[in-house]
């Protein structure tokens, strides 16, 4: 007998769990252009949209018509830059970094009033991971979680529909040229109004966001791409050592120290209201109150301090394709070395000899990603002992750079209290700020006297000058604006206007060829003077006493006691 068989149901299928519905949505790749050229606009373009109705009355309809027409051109311009580029295997790799880069753009520009023009974004892109640290605080996470992470959560949901190619080609050029079509007819539309605002406010165009740093970054390649096809310009072939270094009876050494971020309106003995420079105010010092800086960040500055024709006849690819006062003076026989606490000398000193403060790793002075700027002069001593010859050291000083003021600082230079102690501006007061700022010109006050008393107490053995020169200046919240980088032509003064400050031994006129008790009174002459930048390159030439053509008297603090080559010989004997 056969008995039935008895089927036990599968204990898979009882264990299997319900298929998980489909969170999945199908877009075209110029549905995804649209979403996202108008989240940008939305999201990222407050600074844009702002500035371009700054002035405008609310109550008036066509400040509202023409916000509108800005809005439609920003989304219309995004529009049409990704359709030119984006195809169903590109399209998502675009927007995940453009959104990443657009939501920290806008968070900075919001943030700082930053406009990022190349100026600017040649900066960003040179700034070492220590500095960028101090700009990654709990404030620019939540704006990227919020402007990035949710929107790439989105995307990362979105399935790209496929297309038959002759289809999606004749879409793709439907939606070019209705955004081409768009894009000029809001241009008509508007026309007076936004060709006056876009001609007044040409740093406006670097306000709207993706377009300004993807523009930005495409014009330093393709500068830096014509730089790299050759080498530096030599400049300078005719620079030779003056008659006076024949009748030097000591080494003589030129100290130039670039500092970072001090403005003149804060530098005690510029005339500002607290004492910010008590330890120079007591020393033999020279003090220049209004000097302009060529540039508003040290990318610009640095370079353009150190070339011949400066901010009066400024050409960054003249600069930044030539050598540098430092080639000049080593060409003449100058042993040149660059000493750097920041970032770099922007080549200015390519192919001379350097080093930096985080490499010597001075006692006391270095942590985590920065050093004290007392790490420049730690070993001073030392060198003006074994100095011989004609010396030029030029020393880049961490100074006042932001937004980590509190950091430049050592805890018994705290004085002005209460500080801001984040690096997050926008969590301070702004006496707070300001007095963080103050602390740190403090310190760079007292580096500054230790370099000069050191220079002091080698002066039988070494003739020396010292140069202080700031890079550029900074804005601690004036008109909302913070740090520095604003375009030199719509920059404020405070961004523009720096401190400098000269020093120099008993013997050094005589060593330089200068005539005896000359130099005090004419650098006294000229202290209120409007200076600049530009003064740098022919000082410090002419404090070495190299001749070459590039010389130009007229930029030459000391060329006024210049002593004919006559009175140098009779002097040596």
């Amino acid at each position: 007998m056969k008995l039935p068989t008895l089927e036990l149901p599968r204990i898979s299928t009882l264990c299997e769990a319900p298929a998980r519905p489909r969170f999945t949505v199908d877009a075209t790749v110029e549905q995804l252009i649209v979403v996202a050229s108008l989240f940008w606009a939305l999201a990222a373009n407050r600074s844009f949209l702002s500035a371009a109705l700054q002035g405008r009355s609310l109550t008036d309809a066509s400040s509202w018509g023409f916000g509108a027409a800005m809005l439609v051109l920003v989304v219309a311009l995004h529009g049409l830059l990704l359709a030119l580029v984006a195809n169903r295997w590109t399209i998502k790799p675009l927007l995940v970094l453009l959104t990443l880069g657009t939501a920290s753009a806008s968070y900075y520009m919001g943030a700082y009033g930053v406009i990022l023009d190349p100026s600017m974004l040649r900066n960003v892109l040179r700034t070492d991971v220590g500095e960028a640290r101090e700009l990654l605080g709990p404030q620019w996470l939540l704006h990227m979680v919020v402007y990035a992470g949710l929107p790439l959560l989105l995307l990362w949901r979105v399935r790209v529909v496929e297309r038959p190619w002759l289809r999606a080609a004749g879409v793709r050029l439907v939606m070019l040229l209705l955004s081409a079509a768009v894009l000029a007819g809001v241009v008509l539309a508007v026309f007076q109004p936004f060709s006056s605002l876009m001609r007044n406010h040409k740093e406006l165009r670097y306000l709207i966001t993706p377009a300004n740093y993807l523009w930005s970054i495409g014009s330093i390649a393709v500068t830096d791409a014509k730089g790299a096809a050759r080498p530096r310009q030599p400049i300078g072939l005719d620079a030779a050592a003056g008659p006076s270094w024949a009748a030097r009876r000591k080494p003589l050494v030129v100290v130039v120290v670039v500092g970072e971020t001090a403005r003149a309106a804060n530098w005690g003995l510029s005339g500002y209201a607290r004492q910010t420079t008590p330890q120079l105010a007591q020393l033999p010092v020279l003090n220049f109150s209004q000097v302009q800086s060529c540039g508003t960040n040290t990318e610009v500055s640095v370079p353009c301090m150190f070339a011949p024709v400066g901010r009066r006849d400024y050409d960054e690819a003249r600069i930044r394709g030539q050598e540098s006062l430092l080639h000049v003076a080593a060409r003449a026989g100058v042993a040149v070395q660059w000493r750097d606490n920041q970032s770099g000398c922007k080549g200015t000193c390519d192919g001379l000899p350097g080093d930096t403060v985080s490499a010597l790793n001075a006692p006391g002075l270095c942590s985590g990603d920065h050093c004290l700027d007392e790490g420049l002069v730690h070993d001073l001593d030392q060198r003006l002992s074994s100095a011989r010859g004609t010396q030029l050291w030029v020393m880049h000083m961490l100074g006042n750079h932001g937004p980590s003021y509190f950091r430049r600082y050592p805890p018994a230079f705290a004085r002005f209290q209460p500080e801001c102690r984040d690096d997050d501006l926008r969590r301070c007061s702004t006496e707070q700020i300001t007095n963080s700022y103050d602390n740190a010109l403090l310190y760079t006050d007292h580096v500054l006297a230790t370099a000069i008393a050191k220079l002091e107490a080698h002066a039988g053995e070494v003739d020396a000058a010292l140069l202080y020169v700031s890079d550029h200046g900074e804005s601690l919240g004036e008109r909302n604006l913070f740090l520095h980088g604003v375009p030199y032509a719509i920059a404020p003064d405070v961004q523009t206007r720096v401190p400098m400050v000269m020093w120099f031994s008993g013997g050094f006129e005589r060593a330089a060829g200068l005539a005896r008790g000359c130099l005090r009174p004419a650098l006294q002459q000229q202290a209120a003077r409007p200076l600049a930048h530009d003064h740098l390159f022919h000082t410090v030439l002419g404090l070495l006493d190299v001749r070459t053509q590039l010389h130009d008297a007229a930029f030459d603090l000391s060329a006024g006691c210049r002593e004919p080559a006559a009175a140098v010989a009779v002097a040596a004997r």
